[in-house]
């Protein structure tokens, strides 16, 4: 049990806790210990509540299901100095979590920044993925130049991500009304597109920081939560605040100078990409071209919905992931 809202505790199975990659890391488990294994690895602003819906499904499936918070996340440790939050430790963390459950493979899925870091393991760690699974986001060639550099261009300075490269700002900002934050975030597809243009008057589009300074929550229509839903997400980032996760975006350029020897190409791993139809932030249009650089890849849409997906559409998403786990990794 945990001191958070019942929804969570009635929802989620048990929390587990241990030292892992130098960090204190909570992981949620279900489904059958010696059965195909795969981690769930979550987003912006989100935790390993956003799965609830995915892991009971995975399990009755026959798979055993691992969800973490992950750094700086949920009930995870957020360690304070930003070059903590770098792809090394991101996709260390995962590979630290197999070792500690004594797991040689994974199939890794990941939603928004966790699909992010699940693209750059099989070109990290290559003998610790089994497959990969995105949703939303797509393998994404490197940048050709620094990509915050190329955001600020294409996007303007108060984009989002380059907004989030301020020191202390953006987190003090997301930070003071936890719940107007979260109910920003989580909205209907709409919502989400048009929080994302550009003024009619200029400036800079997916700037979510000006946004939100307008945005007023009451009698909101597009929340597609529940309110006890709603709840568990403002306990737990009341909790951890939302320094961690600002701070995964603070090492874009740090990533992007590190990965300039990494290979370019997945071949020979099964990856299934799941994109969403309307999803203003991850559109499907960005994984066009993916068959080019992933030997073995599946694509699947999923219809109406936004981007918060496996939240949005959980039949469908159960369905797709269920669908090739079976037949690329039969339980």
């Amino acid at each position: 049990m945990t001191d958070l809202p019942a929804a969570f505790d009635r929802q989620m199975p048990p929390s587990q806790s241990a030292q892992i990659n130098g960090i204190g890391m909570t992981w949620y488990e279900a489904g059958p210990k010696d059965a195909p294994a795969i981690v769930l690895c979550h987003g912006f602003p989100e935790t390993a509540f956003s799965w609830r819906w995915q892991i009971p499904a995975l399990a009755e499936a026959g798979y055993r299901v691992i969800v973490p918070d992950q750094r700086g996340y949920g009930l995870t440790e957020a360690p304070p100095a930003v070059t903590d939050y770098d792809m090394a430790h991101l996709t260390g963390d995962l590979v630290g979590l197999l070792d500690h459950l004594k797991i040689d493979k994974a199939v890794f899925c990941g939603h928004d920044w966790g699909g992010i870091v699940v693209w750059q393991m099989p070109l990290m760690h290559p003998d610790r993925c089994a497959g990969i699974i995105g949703l939303n986001t797509p393998f994404m060639r490197r940048y050709p130049i620094d990509p915050i550099e190329l955001f600020r261009k294409t996007f303007g300075p108060d984009m989002y991500i380059v907004w989030f490269q301020t020191p202390d700002e953006p987190e003090a900002v997301l930070g003071a009304d936890v719940e107007k934050t979260m109910r920003f975030f989580m909205r209907k597809p709409a919502a989400v597109r048009d929080a994302g243009e550009a003024p009619k008057e200029g400036g800079s589009s997916f700037a979510f920081g000006q946004a939100l300074a307008h945005y007023d929550p009451a009698n909101d229509p597009n929340q597609f939560l529940s309110d006890e839903d709603m709840a568990v997400f403002v306990a737990l980032f009341q909790r951890s605040g939302f320094r961690g996760g600002v701070n995964w975006y603070r090492n874009f350029s740090r990533n992007w100078q590190a990965s300039a020897d990494l290979p370019t190409r997945i071949d020979g791993l099964p990856c299934l990409m799941i994109m969403a139809e309307k999803d203003a932030v991850l559109s499907p249009a960005m994984a066009d071209g993916m068959e080019e650089v992933i030997s073995d890849l599946e694509k699947v849409l999923v219809t109406g919905s936004g981007h918060w997906t496996q939240q949005e559409k959980p039949e469908a998403v159960n369905g797709f992931i269920i669908d090739w786990m079976r037949r690329r990794f039969p339980a």
